[in-house]
């Protein structure tokens, strides 16, 4: 999915997000997330649960307790929180296409992360076309999410408390990240409070073998980022879209400093294809292997 227009910047900390499919310890995570980074807000803005009559679930903000209102559609919860404008679904892979097309044809939502894995191809393929037609912008399917540092977190990315605090991610730094896997994005931004200033922002675009938008996409992005000096990209093997990021480098669309690594060479020591962790994490011929992707990026001084 090539991204419409001139995007920059998806989160601030006055975003807000409609949550679907009510999960506790995801929307705890994002309200402590909120609390540490000293937003006067809850990210969280309502639950839908689909087919609930209403009512409330009780979170934690800091130490005081609130109550968030729960809907039975997203319709209503769009209506009643129109400033909305993430939609974070939990759904099971069985009802993801329904739920993601809802919120896609939603006129308030205008960013929505699908965390389920194993979404078919041909329901993400149709996603993907609305959303390219309709200038929305999709994160997964089989995502744990994004992160704006000090401002905005999807779900469980990043992690545990402690994993947010050792990694510096209660603050913004300068550097944009984007990878394909969650668990090494954790890895990755612990490395960056290290090495760098920290986090700007990170995205996980998902390991599914279509993800709603591509590695290549947000560094486009990043580049209309001006707090964001430097990208950071971990590629995997499987697929062509390290072959994209370097025809925006090529092309000039990015002119900022990146770095990027394809992880799976080991995947040359098998005799026979290898299925790795993600569903698109395998490499099916020359032109998708890790080893090819890296000597692109080598090519241009990566």
């Amino acid at each position: 999915m090539a991204l419409q227009g001139e995007i920059g910047q998806l989160f601030s900390r006055e975003t807000q997000a409609i949550f679907y499919n009510w999960k506790e310890k995801p929307v705890q995570r994002m309200l402590d997330f909120d609390f540490l980074c000293g937003r006067p807000t809850p990210s969280v803005a309502c639950i839908v649960q689909p087919g609930s009559n209403g009512g409330f679930q009780k979170v934690f903000f800091g130490d005081e307790e609130i109550a968030i209102p729960v809907y039975g559609s997203t319709a209503e919860a769009a209506k009643k929180h129109p400033r909305a404008d993430v939609f974070v679904n939990y759904a099971s892979f069985r009802s993801a296409y329904e739920s993601t097309m809802e919120a896609l044809q939603t006129a308030t939502v205008r960013v929505v992360a699908v965390i389920a894995e194993g979404v078919p191809e041909k329901d993400t393929k149709r996603l993907i076309a609305y959303a390219r037609a309709n200038n929305k912008i999709i994160i997964g399917p089989a995502t744990v999410g994004g992160v704006q540092a000090g401002a905005f977190k999807i779900g469980d990315t990043a992690g545990t408390l402690d994993n947010i605090i050792s990694c510096k991610l209660y603050r913004p730094g300068s550097v944009g990240f984007v990878s394909k896997s969650g668990g090494m994005s954790n890895e990755m931004y612990n490395v960056l409070s290290r090495a760098t200033d920290g986090l700007y922002e990170g995205i996980a675009i998902g390991g599914d073998t279509f993800p709603g938008s591509t590695l290549s996409d947000h560094c486009i992005r990043y580049q209309n980022i001006p707090q964001i000096k430097m990208i950071v990209v971990l590629g995997e093997l499987g697929g062509t879209d390290e072959y994209s990021l370097v025809k925006a480098l090529k092309d000039g669309k990015v002119t900022k400093p990146v770095v990027a690594w394809v992880s799976g060479t080991c995947a040359k020591l098998f005799k026979s294809e290898v299925q790795f962790g993600h569903a698109g994490a395998r490499s099916t011929g020359e032109s998708d292997s890790a080893q090819v992707c890296q000597q692109l990026s080598y090519s241009l001084g990566g």
